[in-house]
């Protein structure tokens, strides 16, 4: 009858093991029993600033042109107030935002109005206030709105969109 040693191999893997666990190797890190604090909880997210407009201001027909450089400005103004004939119309979206295109979009979507901590106020998707595709509101006086792509591409490109709202249908 032939007899099993004790199989060295896997002794010495438990010695080993044992060995690297007791030095608290540098390249292995190996949990601290009881020890364990657990990492702070990752801070609250920031309400969304609201923005100092609403929705329902926004809701309309208006002329839209816009201009890169602000002695354009009149000249443009009075541009998309002839523009009215072929409106460009800002909805409600289902979920209480506004419906309108963003930059280099086909269809619109529903955007949200929303304010920042510097007092800017945006017009975007959801999100944080100031992203890429929101629209910073310049001024808006309940007739005339001028706003402005964050995206300096988009900027760019359209300038500042200005909105000028149009009479109501008689």
């Amino acid at each position: 009858m032939r007899h099993n040693p004790t199989p060295l191999p896997s002794l010495t893997l438990a010695v080993l093991a044992a060995g690297l666990f007791l030095t608290g190797c540098t390249g292995i890190s190996m949990p601290s029993f009881g020890t364990r604090s657990e990492p702070p909880p990752p801070p609250p997210d920031a309400a969304a600033m609201p923005s100092k407009y609403t929705p329902e201001e926004m809701i309309g027909r208006w002329g839209l042109a816009s201009y890169h450089k602000d002695a354009d400005r009149a000249r443009t103004e009075t541009a998309a107030r002839g523009l009215c004939r072929n409106p460009y119309v800002i909805a409600k979206g289902p979920s209480g935002g506004v419906m309108m295109h963003l930059a280099d979009q086909r269809q619109p979507s529903e955007l949200q109005l929303k304010g920042s901590t510097d007092g800017k106020n945006y017009i975007g998707p959801d999100g944080e206030a100031g992203g890429a595709q929101d629209r910073e509101i310049l001024s808006f006086d309940g007739r005339v709105l001028i706003t402005r792509y964050v995206d300096p591409d988009a900027a760019t490109r359209y300038g500042k969109m200005i909105y000028v709202r149009c009479a109501p249908r008689a």
